[in-house]
């Protein structure tokens, strides 16, 4: 268990400025009113619910081109007589039909705004979409998105796409906010002859269609709008099993390049174990039903559900790198696979929360090593990211705009360690693990928020945990634990405090001899001492364990 020797720590530090709550709004951040239209949930988003989506496109690989229709199933939650759905503007909608009629519309760059005979609140229906064109294509997938048109070693198409934070809408007509999922939908896609298209959920069947073939996929549970997805190529396929804990079964399907077959079927041995860390720590795979797919694509990797994108080279680490020396396992099998609990099972509402998909998952890479190896190596994995947190900006970012514009990874590297930090805090691993297991279980397949998390901690520990979320969440920079040292008679007395932007702001801490630490209560603002028993050169802080700055600063 590493600590941090007081003694040792360099107290001229470069320290960010304490933020505000409004920092979105008092920043040089400009939204625009394409931001809005995607991000905001306006009155005619919000008067439908999207059930079902059937896509039914043919992908014309010589052109970079897509051609097909959307059917779109609602249920009206309010009465209405316009709707918005979305579709990038540099693809062609030729026309809307409802129940045998076509339907006026307008467009507003990327939003579509479609006029309907009054529905009534509760009404169902069912309206199709046409529409053609050449998606985006993505210039560097999967940090920007759209269709990435690629061949494999034999010079036969390879063709993926990857369109997070850009939205399904660069692609596919639909209502494009996370907040609404349908409850399950049809993928039909039509490629050329002698290709597999693979997609979301399971594969239902195989039909001609002139020069083509298409394949009828069907996701059973709720699906990201950016989960759904296409990967085209002369694919090898091969199945295995995996056993749960009470003993059910499910197939596991990989759908990889012709030539990297026999590579794939070691290197893919470790998926196993990733399963059965998850299902230890949180529960059994969550779209269960539909089965767990790995899926060769020409870029790095993303989170599709049922039918993740692997990218990585059969590598260790991140393309060989970003993992200590002594591991040895796959990053984007380890995080993809926990997307599937954290941004797939569980989801944010809105682009402001994705730490809620990516904290979450980065921190069960950690939590991976810790099945793996033990809690020292995954401190030792949380260490080696630590480097990474910029502390720029809040984790959470502006609500109600379609903005993913952050300066840094903070969504990610800090916000693990701020639940490593809620563990530190918590004190109990029982409990900290008992709420992990708990909140996922009773939230599996649904939306949530942040404040929903906030509320179930500070439930299951009978404590306020809210002036820590706001510290962590809310503002860029994080609490200083100021401290001075004091030789005493028989040791040390330690004059400690915490500086924070939120003055509720009340985490414990450790300190003391490096195998028998202390906790202490420091108070924003108000000096404390504690006589500790320790040389000063011995002297050492949890900081393994707990996301802060050190400062000597010399008390009054």
């Amino acid at each position: 268990m590493r600590k941090f020797l007081l003694s040792c720590y360099c107290c001229c530090l470069v320290l960010l400025s304490f933020g505000q709550r409004d920092f979105y709004q008092k920043g040089n951040y400009a939204f625009t009113q394409q931001d809005t239209l995607r991000g905001m949930l306006s009155p005619v988003r919000s008067c439908y619910d999207v059930t079902f989506y059937q896509l039914d496109i043919t992908i014309d690989v010589e052109n970079k081109s897509l051609d097909g229709f959307v059917d779109i199933q609602f249920t009206a939650v309010e009465d209405f007589e316009r709707l918005q759905v979305d579709l990038y503007e540099n693809m062609n909608l030729s026309k809307i039909t409802f129940e045998g009629k076509r339907l006026d519309f307008e467009r507003l760059g990327n939003a579509v705004f479609v006029d309907f005979p009054k529905q009534q609140k509760g009404a169902q229906g069912t309206f199709r979409i046409y529409y053609n064109g050449q998606p985006t294509v993505a210039r560097n997938a999967p940090w920007d998105g759209g269709f990435v048109w690629s061949k494999d070693s034999d010079g036969a198409p390879w063709i993926g796409v990857a369109c997070e934070g850009d939205g399904a809408s660069l692609w596919w007509p639909n209502k494009d906010h996370l907040s609404d999922e349908p409850d399950s939908m049809a993928i039909n896609v039509a490629v050329p002859r002698g290709l597999t298209c693979v997609a979301n959920g399971n594969l239902r069947g195989v039909s001609e269609k002139g020069g083509y073939d298409r394949f009828e996929w069907f996701v059973s549970y709720p699906i990201n709008n950016y989960n759904v997805t296409v990967n085209i190529a002369n694919y090898a396929h091969w199945t295995e099993t995996y056993t749960a804990f009470d003993g059910s079964t499910m197939p596991m399907d990989y759908y990889v390049l012709q030539a990297n077959e026999e590579k794939a079927k070691e290197h893919f041995k470790q998926t196993v174990g990733v399963l059965e860390c998850y299902e230890y720590v949180f529960d059994k795979y969550p779209f269960w039903n539909d089965g767990f797919a790995m899926v060769e694509t020409p870029y790095l990797g993303m989170e599709h559900q049922g039918a993740i994108a692997y990218g990585n080279k059969y590598k260790r680490g991140y393309l060989g790198g970003m993992i200590p020396k002594n591991m040895d396992w796959d990053y984007i099998i380890v995080h993809e696979t926990g997307h599937e609990y954290f941004g797939n099972s569980i989801s944010c509402n809105d682009l402001s929360e994705m730490w809620i998909h990516e904290s979450f998952t980065t921190y069960m890479e950690a939590l991976y090593v810790e099945c793996q190896y033990d809690f020292d190596e995954a401190k030792n994995y949380l260490r080696s990211q630590r480097y990474m947190i910029a502390n720029r900006e809040p984790i959470l970012g502006p609500k109600e705009v379609n903005w993913e514009n952050w300066k840094s990874s903070d969504h990610y590297y800090k916000g693990a360690w701020v639940l490593h930090t809620l563990r530190g805090a918590i004190g109990d691993d029982e409990l900290f693990f008992e709420i992990m297991k708990g909140f996922y279980r009773e939230n599996a397949i649904s939306n949530v928020n942040t404040e929903d998390f906030i509320t179930y901690v500070n439930a299951k520990t009978g404590k306020d945990f809210q002036p820590f979320f706001e510290q962590y969440l809310w503002y860029p920079s994080i609490p200083i634990f100021e401290y001075d040292i004091e030789e005493a008679e028989d040791g040390v007395k330690i004059h400690y405090r915490w500086n924070a932007d939120v003055s509720t702001f009340d985490m414990p801490f450790a300190l003391g001899a490096e195998e028998d630490m202390q906790r202490i209560h420091p108070k924003v603002g108000e000096w404390q001492v504690i006589e500790l028993a320790v040389d000063s050169e011995e002297l050492a802080v949890a900081n393994d364990e707990f996301l802060v700055r050190l400062k000597r600063v010399k008390q009054p």
